[in-house]
């Protein structure tokens, strides 16, 4: 059997003590020294390391803020700074519980719409992820609850704070979460129909038209009903909703299938 190395060295264990006792007093001098500072001291510290990009050292200092001086203007605008350095520091769950606090706590705080926003943020990047910002096509094949949410975030910021300089990014945000979401219905509907469940296949073709509307899916939901219809032997049904793309659709599908554009540039419409 091996003895470990800090039990066959006496030196061993005394420099593993002294790097221990070391660093636990840099951290009672640098507490003890914060106890010392104002608030506006601290924030302008935490502030430093944010706009360095140093995430986890500004959480650090703006929880040590928040600690020392939890009322006042420097404790409530760290929150939410605090809650921007989780985000970009990639942890949503402890930003949303931060933001989720600043919003119970100073529901009427001029930059409450800010945290609104940040939050449909927080679900938008849980949403994409990396693998999907770099291919935008599996961005129907996975779990929309994240979407959903960052959807009504944004849904909430608009209806509470039309005026809110961030509802327009969160307008074009929604249009392309709408999409997403009305694609992915799609997706399934069309997984129903090759396993024959028909109804099924109806059913999220109708959810689509009736809950995402101006989504280009819409035409492909109408084209999943219409098929559907065919194979329950529902010809005057087929029939309807034929005539209804026809009537409403006839140019997209031409313009669709002469110049069919990408993915992503089908759901972000924007130039």
């Amino acid at each position: 059997m091996q003895i470990p190395p800090t039990l066959r060295c006496p030196g061993g264990r005394l420099i593993l003590l002294v790097t221990i006792l070391v660093l636990a007093l840099a951290g009672c001098s640098r507490e003890e020294r914060d106890e010392t500072r104002s608030a506006e001291e601290l924030y302008v510290d935490a502030k430093a390391a944010l706009e360095g990009r140093n995430y986890q050292t500004a959480i650090d200092r703006y929880r040590r803020l928040t600690t020392l001086y939890p009322f006042g203007r420097h404790a409530e605008q760290a929150q939410l700074d605090m809650a921007y350095a989780m985000q970009q520091g990639r942890q949503p769950e402890e930003a949303l519980t931060t933001l989720d606090r600043f919003i119970r706590t100073y529901p009427t705080h001029p930059n409450v719409d800010y945290a609104w926003y940040l939050k449909g943020l927080v679900h938008y990047d849980e949403a994409m992820g990396m693998l999907r910002r770099l291919f935008p096509g599996q961005v129907v094949d996975r779990d929309q609850e994240s979407a959903r949410r960052a959807f009504l975030d944004f849904q909430e910021l608009i209806q509470r704070f039309p005026q809110s300089r961030y509802v327009a990014d969160a307008r074009q945000r929604m249009v392309f979460l709408r999409n997403v979401l009305a694609e992915y219905e799609i997706t399934v509907g069309e997984y129903y129909f090759r396993r024959k469940a028909y109804i099924a296949a109806v059913n999220r073709a109708r959810y689509v038209i009736e809950n995402y509307p101006g989504a280009p899916a819409n035409i492909n939901a109408l084209e999943l009903m219409e098929r559907s219809y065919q194979k329950l032997d529902l010809p005057q049904l087929a029939a309807d909703t034929n005539q209804v793309l026809e009537y409403n659709f006839s140019e997209l599908r031409d313009q669709r299938d002469e110049d069919q554009p990408g993915w992503f540039r089908r759901l972000w419409p924007f130039d």
